[in-house]
């Protein structure tokens, strides 16, 4: 059934792994009648982790979707991946929903990827609720975590319940607002308590005098009532707690075990009282490549077209799914939709609302819905559907960038065809990998965020595409860019007897920020370039800082700039006019003192105190900068930045040395120069790959 704007809820569920995000969805999905039969992640049944990668390892992978109703609301659900090395999943839910629920472990409380996920959703200003989960485990500390969330991500959590008990003791919930007790059993079913436990009531008196304050300094209403009348109102104070969590005054904190169905009913209250509509956010606007002006587009299904492609999917039976998220406008089945981002008309010929990998086919998508739509040939992860004669572009998904990379060739050179027929497939589908060919080597060189984000790609293409390929050791993805900034000429000139080819450049580069990428600038002054061949020459341009002058990595952060050049009449053309540049460019490059770049990471270490020296010393002697030290409980932290180059047997050693008890987590952080002593053995060592 389809609701009305204002009963929907976009929302994705983010944690660190192991933190219960797919059990959580799992009993969501059970409670609200979506399934029938709860699966479990330690089964490998569980509903939205269907990738046999997924089953057997108990992780998420992949981001999957689902629709479920709750309270006459249309909650669409996008379950994401905990793992550091499939980020880019998490990167391309947050930009297209309206809010989070971000889960926490009771025992372990803020973990690493929990605050990168966080300032994620910092980034793009998604309201958030916290699910404290697993409060039936053993250590867990409910308002240690609280601390912690105030602390550590800088917010100010509000306290909706109040846990009874802890750990195996843990059996229900205190809601703050009303004073109400419930008492749950073992299947979830709960009951209300003639009265509040006489061990909890100190803590309620305080968690809603707190709750009071909080809400009393931003909302004028809430305060007029309690001074007037010297009470709390629960409507009030609800309508308070949703106008703070929208504007990110307050982030509301829960607490359950999803494990034990305990909590799950009050959480989806929460995701419907508290957690924005489409209609609660700013219009999305973008530009319109007409009028090169920007425009607004309303949540109405009624406004033009206005929708964005987050994902795309390969489906063995049913072929290229398209995930979109409509902001305005509808999409009907059979329709014709603009790709505004290639300028290319194409057919919306089904159109699927998803439950993880099952489809129901539906007539349209309209403003606010999420799904997925098949018959879109061209479109890729980041793209904006609009209608043909009202054009819009979006802003795109930001993607990280890869870090490590391994060559990789099918085993049977007969399965060639096959294989890049393949990974062409998987790279539509995670733009967060990329494919370089090694023109010396004769193998093609696979890149992507972390080991196991490769091995899962190399496990695919076995299992699901039936290609065996053999994948060589993991390589650190180097990076170079410049110092200086120099002027370089690019000729190209070959004359055969017949029409020749002529193209004569004059480009300057200078260095920019790490982190900027490339700028390519036009600076021409008079018609000696004829403006038809500026994209040969930029296209040129990109095609030769693909291979930088030190180790044949990418080159960035650095603008070009087109100053002069010349052409002829009859021989110049596209083709020289992109071989000059590239010309150029390599002369350009040698002349502006190029340096090699590294990937550093942040690394964080879970420790016994009895290793802990053992193991800053040898995060140290791989030339690591530890950053912070702190402890929980009988477990020592060191958080760290180290360059990637010195961390690939990490876990091997860390294993070692900690007879298998120690733990950490890493993610890119940025990329540095290569201290200039380094150099020579780096460069011995690549050459020698």
């Amino acid at each position: 059934m389809k609701k009305s704007i204002d009963k929907i809820r976009n929302i994705g569920f983010v944690a660190h792994i192991d933190a219960g995000k797919t059990t959580t969805t799992e009993r969501i999905l059970f409670l609200t009648g979506k399934i029938h039969r709860l699966g479990e992640v330690h089964e490998g049944t569980a509903t939205m982790d269907y990738l046999p990668e997924e089953k057997e390892r108990g992780i998420t992978i992949t981001a999957a979707a689902t629709t479920c109703f709750w309270n006459n609301h249309q909650i669409n659900i996008v379950d994401t991946p905990g793992h550091v090395d499939f980020t880019v999943e998490v990167e391309r839910a947050l930009r297209i929903l309206d809010g989070v629920v971000v889960i926490l472990d009771a025992e372990a409380g803020v973990e690493p990827q929990t605050e990168t996920v966080w300032h994620q959703a910092d980034r793009y200003q998604v309201p958030r609720i916290i699910f404290v989960n697993k409060m039936d485990k053993i250590g867990a500390s409910p308002f240690k975590t609280v601390s912690e969330i105030e602390e550590t991500l800088g917010v100010t959590p509000l306290v909706l319940q109040i846990p009874i008990g802890v750990e195996k003791e843990f059996s229900g919930l205190l809601d703050v607002l009303s004073g109400t007790a419930y008492k749950f059993d073992q299947n979830g079913n709960f009951e209300r308590l003639p009265e509040v436990p006489s061990n909890l009531r100190d803590d309620l008196k305080f968690y809603q005098d707190l709750l009071l304050d909080i809400l009393t300094e931003f909302d004028d209403d809430l305060m007029e009532y309690y001074v007037s009348t010297g009470e709390l109102s629960l409507d009030l104070a609800r309508i308070a707690i949703r106008k703070g969590t929208l504007r990110g005054n307050v982030v509301p904190v829960l607490f359950g075990s999803a494990y034990k169905n305990i909590g799950i009913h009050q959480l989806l209250d929460s995701i419907v009282d508290y957690l924005p509509s489409p209609i609660d956010l700013p219009p999305v606007s973008g530009f319109n490549p007409i009028t090169l002006n920007t425009e607004v587009r309303e949540p109405n299904p009624n406004q033009p077209l206005a929708a964005l492609a987050f994902k795309v999917v390969t489906d063995p039976y049913v072929g290229t799914l398209v995930y979109v998220r409509v902001y305005s406008g509808t999409i009907f089945s059979g329709s014709y939709v603009l790709n505004a981002s290639t300028d290319s008309k194409e057919r919306a010929s089904r159109i699927l609302r998803m439950h993880a990998n099952h489809r129901e086919e539906v007539d349209e998508l309209s403003a606010g819905d999420i799904g997925a739509i098949l018959g879109l040939k061209s479109v890729k992860t980041g793209h904006t559907l609009t209608e043909t004669d009202r054009p819009l572009l979006l802003e795109n998904i930001s993607l990280p960038e890869p870090v490590i990379s391994v060559s990789i060739k099918p085993v049977n050179k007969s399965d060639q065809t096959k294989f890049q027929s393949a990974i062409r497939k998987i790279l539509d589908e995670d733009p967060s990998l990329k494919l370089t060919w090694n023109e010396e080597t004769g193998e093609s060189l696979l890149s992507g965020m972390g080991e196991l984000h490769l091995e899962i790609v190399a496990n695919r293409l076995r299992r699901e595409f039936r290609v065996p390929v053999t994948v060589g050791r993991p390589r650190v993805a180097y990076r170079e860019t410049i110092t200086n900034s120099t002027i370089a000429e690019g000729k190209y000139i070959k004359q055969t007897g017949g029409r020749g080819q002529y193209g004569h450049v004059i480009l300057q580069v200078e260095p920019l920020e790490r982190g900027t990428g490339i700028v390519f600038e036009e600076k021409l002054k008079g018609m000696n370039i004829p403006r038809e061949f500026i994209p040969s020459i930029e296209k040129g341009v990109n095609e030769a800082l693909q291979k930088g002058p030190l180790t044949k990595s990418p080159v960035v952060d650095l603008r070009v700039v087109l100053l002069d050049g010349s052409h002829h009449e009859v021989d110049s053309s596209d083709i020289a006019f992109k071989e000059a540049a590239k010309r150029a460019i390599k002369i350009a490059l040698n002349n502006a003192n190029p340096i090699l770049l590294e990937p550093y990471m942040d690394l964080e270490v879970r420790v016994p105190e009895a290793e802990l020296g053992e193991v800053i010393g040898f995060i140290t002697s791989r030339r690591g900068k530890i950053t912070e030290l702190k402890e929980k409980g009988r477990t020592k932290i060191i958080r760290a930045r180290a360059p990637l180059g010195e961390l690939l047997d990490f876990a091997t050693s860390l294993r070692s040395i900690t007879h298998g008890y120690g733990t950490f987590t890493m993610q890119f952080d940025t990329y540095e120069p290569v201290l200039e002593g380094l150099l020579p053995s780096i460069l011995e060592k690549l050459n020698g790959e």
